[in-house]
């Protein structure tokens, strides 16, 4: 066991080390390629009957990793990026040795109220909500996203949720409309509220639609305000959105996926203002704690709400005794729950929230950087000042149609260096491309080259 033990750590180690000089790899070379598909022939094959050499499984494992976009790297600036962080990874696979069941305080009362100092400390500490609020851990803000929608409508609707209508922006994450459809509300009832040119929610046209919907005999119930949307890292106006949601007794969900722990530094907590007025919360630690995929929170002013909509039980749990401490698998829909804490808890314990702190603003710091530095590219428009560190940008042309092309073919240069990595999406039918700073590896040298190919891209391309 021992041996095994230290051949993984070992290759671990080794690759970390070498991040630093790893492609951020771009796929496109390789996915028509013939030799992917017989690596993915190799993977798709039945288990053996016999076992096999870890050191042989593990290289082929290396060599699956290698066929993927290296979002552990330091040139990753596509997407929202995770960071991997190597703390969170170890307690991980601590906490799966231990193999803790953590859905029922009573089967780890110790281990529940460690995950639970974490949920108090973002929801309070973090997202600034009052005393008694709480939550939950979950795989990540899709699951956080349901659940809060779950809540809402049982909550504001209860039984009858036929004619239930929330309200969400253009911007706004897909996942919420995908929860929300599974939660059970027609896509008719999904209404997208116009934004204001700088990509906010207009509050007022929202106001207009709720008064509309309600003379139509139909029932407003949430309306979900974003701190930090994918496309551009827009912050909602988000005290605007909470007395709008008192005035019609809505409940009043924030998607702070992305955006949510820049609150630990001043600059975020002055933007993301609104945040402690919410009645449910999700945060992504797997983005701005920079923890591994798989790790997402959702938190709740008040989680007997949470409870309501989500408890159930069962005969054969009459021997289990309750405790003082919450039941997770009656605050969400996950039942084999694992005692998710300590990837969490073990990284803030052994660093301490200020390094978190310190590694945000830089990200802050480095953010405004890029925004400078390419709004002084003569071809490029750098049309929104980013909130949190999302910069968006496309090249300037003769009309939109030749703006696309070159804003495509820039990003394909680029990431052809295997230096950087982005990713583009479509802002108000116009390609767009975004240089997202979250990778916790990410630092001065790497966003100068970001800035330095995308500047020599422009120019081969304007």
């Amino acid at each position: 066991m021992l041996d095994q033990g230290r051949l993984v750590l070992n290759r671990l180690a080794d690759f970390v080390d070498r991040l630093p000089q790893r492609p951020a790899t771009d796929l496109t070379p390789v996915l028509g390629s013939a030799e992917l598909h017989k690596l993915v022939d190799e993977l798709l094959a039945p288990p053996p009957e016999h076992g096999g050499d870890l050191e042989g499984l593990l290289s082929l494992v290396d060599r699956a990793a290698d066929v993927a976009l290296e979002t552990a790297g330091p040139g990753y600036f596509a997407y929202i990026p995770g960071g991997g962080l190597y703390s969170s990874a170890l307690a991980s696979f601590y906490g799966q040795v231990l193999n803790r069941y953590g859905s029922l305080a009573a089967t780890a009362p110790a281990l529940t109220a460690l995950e639970e100092s974490v949920l108090r400390w973002i929801a309070q500490d973090v997202c600034g909500l009052p005393a008694g609020s709480g939550g939950l851990l979950t795989t990540g803000g899709s699951l956080a996203n349901l659940s809060a929608i779950v809540a809402a409508r049982h909550d504001r609707l209860g039984e009858d949720i036929a004619d239930g209508t929330m309200y969400v922006t253009p911007h706004a994450h897909h996942s919420v409309a995908k929860a929300a459809r599974i939660a059970g509300i027609a896509g008719a009832r999904i209404r997208v509220v116009p934004s204001t040119p700088d990509l906010r929610m207009d509050v007022a046209a929202a106001t207009a639609m709720i008064k509309a919907d309600r003379a139509a005999g139909l029932r407003p119930f949430l309306v979900v305000g974003s701190a930090g949307t994918t496309d551009t890292g827009t912050i909602d106006p988000l005290r605007r959105i909470a007395a709008l949601a008192a005035r019609e007794d809505l409940w009043f969900h924030v998607d702070a996926a992305y955006g949510g722990f820049f609150r630990l530094t001043d600059r975020g907590r002055a933007r993301l203002t609104g945040v402690e007025l919410a009645d449910s919360v999700t945060l992504d630690p797997h983005k701005t704690l920079f923890l591994p995929f798989g790790t997402g929170a959702l938190v709740v002013r008040d989680p007997a709400k949470l409870a309501a909509a989500h408890e159930g039980t069962a005969d054969y749990l009459q021997d289990l005794g309750t405790l003082e401490l919450p039941d997770y698998a009656h605050l969400g829909p996950e039942l084999s729950h694992e005692a998710r804490g300590l990837r969490v808890w073990l990284p803030l314990h052994l660093h301490g929230v200020g390094a978190f702190r310190a590694a945000l603003d830089e990200k802050l710091d480095l953010t405004d950087h890029v925004y400078s530095a390419l709004r002084a590219v003569p071809n490029l428009e750098v049309p929104w000042l980013p909130d949190l560190s999302t910069v968006a940008f496309r090249v300037r042309a003769a009309d939109d149609d030749a703006a696309d092309a070159a804003t495509r073919a820039v990003l394909a240069r680029v990431n052809a260096s295997q230096r950087v990595y982005l990713s583009s999406t479509v802002v108000g039918g116009r390609q767009t491309l975004r240089v997202t700073v979250v990778a916790h590896r990410s630092h001065a040298p790497q966003v100068d080259e970001a800035i330095a190919l995308i500047t020599a891209a422009a120019a081969a391309v304007g």
